[in-house]
């Protein structure tokens, strides 16, 4: 129960700010407390390759995110995997003349790209399967919300890269919802480093007018453990060793009276 309420905690404080050094913070304080044998803390950072289907380009928009994790021991070798990519953008690239149309934004005579940019905060809700050679299938749910996006216009500015944004939040719906499935790899120990590859597709509308419109992408991460090192675990098995010491001493006890 104690576990429950800190998970909620965090997942309340991640959705009530938008900068990664409360997300440090958090992880730094409870990393250490939230790890044990059925559950796992920790961070997840990578990169996403993200488009939009529904717009007239094909081009993909690269980005970064960064984020934190729980990995939950089900049953056997099952597990549900969740958290919350504090940092993450989706989008589309090189918009075309009838994307900008739609959107509406302002057009320069400079040669540019135009790329729509949205910030989400994403949940994935997923089913994992860890097989014993350390590969791990992952399934379910992903749910998102928006708290900003633009439209975004970048040029050359006499050999320096220059960027407009024009913000258009207000044409894109503030959830998003969908379906996510990966497989990856974890490194020899409970304290190694997962890579692993996730892919997207939203089952929502991004754009309010605009119908058909999903949010795609194919996220490459990685899954770092915060406070499951070694002395972390000592730690907790010294707990445990007391507690299992406490517990016949009071068996005992009651048992002489």
């Amino acid at each position: 129960m104690i576990v429950l309420k800190k998970l909620l905690l965090i997942l309340l404080i991640a959705f009530g700010t938008i900068t990664t050094q409360s997300q440090v913070l958090i992880s730094l304080l409870l990393g250490d407390k939230l790890n044990s044998e059925d559950l796992e803390f920790g961070l997840e950072g990578g990169g996403n390759f993200s488009g939009i289907i529904g717009l007239e380009t094909k081009k993909y928009v690269t980005d970064w995110n960064l984020g934190f994790y729980f990995d939950i021991k089900m049953k056997k070798s099952w597990f549900l995997y969740t958290g919350v990519l504090v940092k993450a953008k989706l989008g589309s690239g090189k918009l075309t003349d009838n994307d900008i149309k739609f959107l509406g934004i302002d057009t320069y005579i400079t040669e540019g790209d135009y790329f729509q940019k949205i910030n989400y905060f994403l949940v994935p809700v997923l089913a994992k399967y860890k097989f014993k050679n350390r590969m791990y299938l992952e399934a379910g749910p992903q749910f998102g919300l928006m708290y900003k996006a633009w439209a975004e216009y970048r040029y050359d500015d006499n050999g320096k890269d220059a960027i407009i944004k024009q913000f258009n939040k207000d044409m894109i719906n503030r959830i998003d919802a969908g379906i996510m499935g990966g497989f990856g790899y974890r490194f020899k120990g409970r304290t190694g480093w997962t890579i692993g590859f996730k892919y997207y597709y939203g089952l929502a509308n991004v754009y309010k007018e605009k119908s058909g419109t999903k949010n795609n992408s194919l996220f490459l991460k990685v899954n770092i453990p915060i406070g499951a090192g070694e002395d972390a675990q000592r730690k907790r098995e010294e707990n445990a060793k007391k507690r299992a010491e406490k517990k016949a001493l009071k068996e005992k006890t009651k048992s002489n009276k």
